[in-house]
């Protein structure tokens, strides 16, 4: 898998404060705001506010989705669960760009990785939308 190719041009040319200003200000249009910008915001998150990330991450995506009118694509496990995959892979990381961080962790950029943590039915509760469900098929790392 390439992970390059699955970036979205449109905002991997910004630089990472660039993009964060964009995002928190949602001046960033929703058609150029991908799993890889997800992926990217996540990492962000977790180097610039630690243990405080998840929260932060999700009160930015919920404003993020509202401002979209969107709010209703917000998904409070799947934002967390990929904080925590983030999170993870970012503890034995040291590099200094999302590019070399992305090709050292091509895993998170596939969006199948949740299914095998998650079934569909857990993902689908209310309960998995709304707050923190712990995964059903597999721990986290």
């Amino acid at each position: 898998m390439n992970t390059i190719a699955t970036f979205n041009a449109a905002t991997l040319h910004l630089s990472d404060d660039e993009f964060l200003a964009a995002f928190e200000s949602c001046t960033l249009p929703g058609a150029l705001f991908h799993h890889a910008d997800h992926i990217r915001l996540a990492r962000l998150y977790v180097l610039q506010r630690g243990p405080a990330a998840p929260d932060a991450a999700a009160t930015a995506i919920r404003r993020y989705a509202a401002h979209l009118g969107a709010a209703q694509k917000y998904h409070e496990t799947i934002t967390r669960f990929w904080m925590v995959l983030v999170a993870a892979a970012l503890a034995g990381d040291s590099t200094s760009t999302f590019v070399d961080f992305a090709a050292g962790n091509p895993q998170l950029f596939d969006k199948d990785v949740l299914n095998n943590y998650y079934s569909r039915a857990a993902l689908a509760s209310p309960i998995a939308r709304e707050t923190w469900l712990a995964p059903d098929l597999a721990a986290l790392p």
